[in-house]
Parts: structure tokens; C-alpha cells; sequence
């Protein structure tokens, strides 16, 4: 009895001993395949596969490799996991390259039938697009759009080539999503189509996020400004207001009374850094200190108005210390497209806090102009050093006599 338990012990352990043997093997099996895989060249894969012959994106990349034996070499790696969407697609292409277009739908849409994802919603779309069926295109790029990549411009470039008409793509394919619409922004944008762009930037504050999308925004604003889009910098920007994504009153310009620290856009304050001016918000208002090695011409703050035609009146407040009369400093409007000064304010120089007036007309349409405080050295005077204290500013139009 004793021996007949012994002799069971050594088959155990000599059993134990072969099974990890067959596992060292099979190991050293993949480790090899995959090592001969790697080299990706159609004499490695092969190698790969004879050491492997399951391993089906084994087949699947030799397919890619060797192109006159591309579909039998796909339909194996079916045969082995009828789930790789990828060898599906590839079968498909394989087969539209050779005119069996019948097969070549099949297998595009037996991807999406074992992959809802991405890949397979625009291949078929691709594949639509080839074969000039639009209604199936469209249908099929709408599918894409709801399962989206990190980035879609791609879906947006061909959906630009089969109709160039913003509105349209908008409604096929964007719809009232805001990460898709930020895309397409971002594509409009890339297009220079800065007044779709504008109207879609409107949608995006209505279902966007602020944190998320109000500097973009921003730059949109700045972007039509420079375009010299007065009405469509306007809108977007009294949208953003409406919306409390931007707090600023009313009233031109905004921000008027310096309560918080400027916004990054031409519809904000812009406050210079220059050598000898330094400026900062204070409790009474913008506070500007000039050392005397300033310009002899140079800009303190400035802001973009947009400006409807007709008689204005700028009320401002502000305060000097240290600074004579003649001192230069000036408030100024500029057309923002070609820079001619349309007018400028009285010289700015008192101890006291002085409320004044300055009085100016706007002739043409709707148009975006440079509100500016400035300095600019007087004829005859050396460069002032002091400081400079602006408590307000505020311009209205007046009723018509």
C-alpha cells in the first residue's frame, strides 16, 4: 500500500512537472509570435502565424500587407472571432475596390452590427459618399455625430464637400449638443466663416457651459471686431450679458465705473504696460501713475465701443495729483478700421474731483470705434509725472432737436 502511494506522489509531481513544461512552451509560443509579429513585414506575420494560427489580428494585418490576399485572409480572421469589426470594414474596402459593391455594403454594415461605435458609422458614411447616395450619407453622418471622437473635424470636412451651407450641417448633424457645436464653431472658425460662426456661438451660450465655452467666446467677440462685424460682435456680446456670462451693465462703455478688473476683449478695458505707466483698479476707480519717462504719445486704457449714429455726450469723472494744466491727457474716439481720431475731450488736470462733459457726433451707420485715454505730450511742456484718477465715464446719446 505504502509503494502504491509513493508510485501516485511521483506521477502527481511528474504530471505537475509536464503541465508547466506545456506552459513555459506556450508561452514562449506567444512571446515568439508576437516578437515576429512585431517586425510588420508579410514574411514576419506569416512566421507569426504559423507559430500562432489563431491568432486572428494576425491575419487581419497581413491582410493590409498583402493585398492579392486580402479577403480570404480577412475572412479567416472572421472565422476565428466573427466580432472584429475592424476586419469586417477592411473586407468591405477590399471588396468595394473590386466592384462588388453589393458585398462591400454588407460588410460595412456587418461592422456596425457588432460595433455601434465610431469607426463603423463612418465608414459607412464614407462609403455612401463614394457610391454618391446622399440620403444614405447624411443618415449615416447624423449616426456618426452621436457617437463622436475626441475630434470631428473629419465628419465636418466631408459633410462641407457634399453642401457648404453651415445651416444645414447644423441641422443634419449638430443639433443642440454642446460638445458638437463647439466643434463645429471651431471648424466654422477654421473656415473663416465668422458670421456662421456668430450665429452659432449665440446657440452655444444658450446650452453651453460658462466655465467651459466664455473664453472662446471672448475670442469670437474680438475675432468679428477686428472683421469690423459691429452687429455681430454687439449681439453676441449682450447675449453673454443677458445670459450673466459677462457682468457688465448696459451702458457704454462697459465697465464704466472700473467696479472689476477687465475682461481679456475689446469690449473690456485695456490697460497698457508700459515703461514710466503703470495702472491698476483702485477703490476710487482706474488708478494710472505716470513716472515722467513715459511716451511722449502713448495710450493709458482703451476700450471698443460699438456706436449707432447720431449726438453723444460723455460724462466722466476724475481726479490729478501733481499734474498741471496742459497736461496732455485726453480722452479721445478713434474709428477702430482705419484709426482717424474723430474727436477729443478737453485736457484732463484737478486736484478735485471734477465731473465734466465732452460732446461729439457719430455720422454713418453702426459702426465700432476705440474709446481712449491718452497721453499725449503738449508742445512746448516736459513729460508729466503724478497720478491720474478715473472715477467714471459714461456716454449716452442725446434726443434728437
Amino acid at each position: 500500500m505504502l509503494l502504491l502511494r509513493n508510485m501516485l506522489n511521483v506521477a502527481c509531481k511528474l504530471g505537475v512537472v509536464a503541465a508547466c513544461c506545456l506552459a513555459v512552451e506556450s508561452s514562449w509560443q506567444i512571446a515568439h509570435a508576437d516578437f515576429l509579429f512585431r517586425q510588420d513585414n508579410a514574411e514576419a506575420v506569416r512566421a507569426a502565424i504559423r507559430v500562432e494560427p489563431d491568432a486572428w489580428p494576425y491575419y487581419v494585418r497581413l491582410s493590409q500587407l498583402d493585398e492579392d490576399h486580402a479577403r480570404e485572409l480577412l475572412l479567416r480572421a472572421l472565422s476565428l472571432d466573427r466580432f472584429d469589426a475592424q476586419a469586417d470594414i477592411d473586407l468591405g474596402l477590399s471588396a468595394e475596390a473590386d466592384g462588388d459593391f453589393l458585398n462591400a455594403e454588407k460588410s460595412f454594415k456587418d461592422a456596425f452590427a457588432v460595433d455601434r461605435t465610431w469607426l463603423p458609422r463612418w465608414s459607412l458614411a464614407n462609403y455612401y459618399l463614394r457610391r454618391g447616395n446622399l440620403p444614405e450619407f447624411w443618415a449615416w453622418a447624423a449616426r456618426a455625430a452621436q457617437m463622436p471622437p475626441d475630434d470631428v473635424g473629419l465628419l465636418f470636412q466631408i459633410c462641407w464637400r457634399v453642401e457648404a451651407d453651415p445651416e444645414k450641417i447644423e441641422a443634419r448633424i449638430v443639433g443642440n449638443d454642446p460638445a458638437m457645436t463647439r466643434q463645429f464653431l471651431k471648424f466654422l472658425l477654421s473656415r473663416d466663416r465668422d458670421s456662421a460662426a456668430a450665429a452659432l456661438a449665440l446657440r452655444l451660450v444658450r446650452i453651453g457651459d460658462k466655465d467651459d465655452d466664455l473664453p472662446p467666446l471672448l475670442q469670437i467677440v474680438d475675432r468679428l471686431v477686428r472683421a469690423g462685424d459691429a452687429p455681430a460682435a454687439d449681439r453676441l456680446w449682450h447675449r453673454m450679458m443677458e445670459r450673466d456670462w459677462v457682468f457688465a451693465d448696459a451702458a457704454i462703455p462697459y465697465n464704466g465705473d472700473f467696479a472689476r478688473d477687465p475682461l481679456p476683449v475689446f469690449f473690456d478695458w485695456s490697460l497698457s504696460e508700459l515703461n514710466g505707466v503703470h495702472s491698476w483698479r483702485g477703490q476710487g476707480g482706474l488708478e494710472t501713475e505716470l513716472s515722467g519717462s513715459q511716451p511722449e504719445n502713448c495710450v493709458i486704457a482703451e476700450q471698443v465701443v460699438p456706436l449707432m449714429p447720431g449726438s453723444y455726450r460723455m460724462d466722466y469723472s476724475y481726479r490729478t495729483a501733481e499734474i498741471p494744466s496742459g497736461s496732455g491727457l485726453r480722452w479721445q474716439l478713434l474709428d477702430a478700421a482705419t484709426g482717424a481720431v474723430v474727436g477729443q475731450s478737453a485736457e484732463l488736470s484737478s486736484e478735485y474731483l471734477k465731473r465734466d462733459v465732452w460732446r461729439f457726433a457719430i455720422a454713418p451707420a453702426l459702426s465700432l470705434y476705440r474709446l481712449r485715454l491718452a497721453y499725449l505730450r503738449t508742445p512746448g511742456t516736459t513729460r508729466i509725472s503724478g497720478t491720474l484718477v478715473t472715477a467714471s465715464v459714461r456716454l449716452q446719446i442725446e434726443p434728437a432737436k
